[in-house]
């Protein structure tokens, strides 16, 4: 063989050897790649189910009317879902026609000041299935959020909510000086700050509301978890600034003649909500306030999600709430008969 026929065959024969290593090193990679895109996809699939189940409207039962996106303000964040039991007959609200005014739990959804929203199931499935059929109306706001309302702004819309929501209330067949607030999470931050600052409110217009029920909140006292280990949310929420801090702060806001509260915490959380929400509790009750702690053996989305279901958990909330007024402990205490 020529030697030039000789270096011809071994660079074809190189060649060969090549691109077949090349194609078995590309197939090898691509079988690693699907799976590891088969693995990776999986969780995606199952993340994005989560998020999907997590801001599922809700089902509502027969017998229970939404009045959707009611205005609050100008923005179109400044709207409200009101939640009413209508009629069999007639399919109209029930509530009008009663004697006595109804009850209004005033609800405020969660998502880190930054997202949520007020017609997710696990925001209000649960609570109007239970306490609508009651005679109760439930109201479920929106509000300005990160980036462009900081919290004090966020405060200000769940106070111009419910001071709305009071001064409809009657037109719904509700009471104005029957309001429960409520919220979830950073809902929960802002419910406990408004009721922390209560006369306030009351001296710019507001009804005096009954109580508040905060649902695990970590944030009674701003100062003291942005001095210690923190997840970054908190620092977009609140900043750097301790002045801000502490005007953000329940603990640091809570004035006499505010309503009594319950902190309704997770004992599955590792920021340890409970221990907040005891300090706030030992707080309001040496200034003489009323206060008082429901640590759950649930998450943070549970707590939420399952008030409403048939449960002690659900039960301990409703002794609160009827704790507060005769009126509302009579409804809670009714059947499946109408009572109102």
């Amino acid at each position: 063989m020529s030697l030039r026929r000789t270096l011809t065959f071994t660079t074809l024969t190189f060649t060969t050897l090549t691109f077949t290593t090349l194609a078995a090193l590309t197939l090898a990679s691509a079988s690693v790649q699907a799976q590891t895109t088969t693995h990776n996809g999986g969780r995606l699939r199952a993340l994005i189910a989560q998020k999907q189940a997590a801001a599922a409207p809700a089902v509502l039962s027969a017998g229970v009317q939404r009045i959707a996106d009611v205005p609050y303000g100008t923005d179109p964040a400044q709207r409200m879902d009101v939640y009413v039991p209508t009629s069999p007959t007639t399919g109209t609200n029930s509530l009008v026609a009663s004697a006595v005014r109804a009850p209004v739990i005033f609800m405020v959804h969660g998502g880190g000041w930054r997202h949520g929203d007020k017609a997710m199931g696990r925001v209000v499935q649960e609570k109007v299935n239970r306490w609508v059929p009651k005679g109760f109306i439930l109201i479920s706001i929106n509000y300005r959020m990160l980036p462009d309302a900081p919290v004090a702004v966020q405060e200000r819309d769940v106070q111009a909510a419910l001071m709305a929501a009071q001064q409809r209330a009657g037109t719904w067949g509700g009471d104005p000086s029957r309001f429960i607030l409520m919220g979830h999470s950073a809902g929960a931050h802002l419910v406990a700050l408004l009721n922390a600052r209560a006369p306030q409110a009351l001296r710019e217009g507001a009804w005096q509301w009954l109580g508040t029920v905060s649902l695990d909140s970590a944030m009674m006292n701003v100062p003291a978890r942005m001095r210690a280990p923190h997840l970054p949310l908190y620092d977009d929420a609140f900043g750097t600034d301790p002045a801000y801090w502490v005007a953000m702060s329940p603990f640091h806001q809570w004035t006499a003649g505010a309503p009594p509260m319950q902190m309704v915490c997770s004992a599955q959380r590792a920021d340890d909500p409970c221990q907040q929400s005891d300090a706030m509790a030992r707080h309001v009750r040496n200034q003489g306030g009323r206060a008082e702690v429901l640590p759950q053996d649930l998450d943070h989305g549970e707590i939420n999600a399952q008030l409403g279901l048939d449960s002690d958990y659900t039960r301990a909330v409703e002794a609160f709430m009827g704790s507060l007024d005769a009126e509302v402990a009579r409804r809670l205490q009714c059947g499946s008969a109408v009572c109102y």
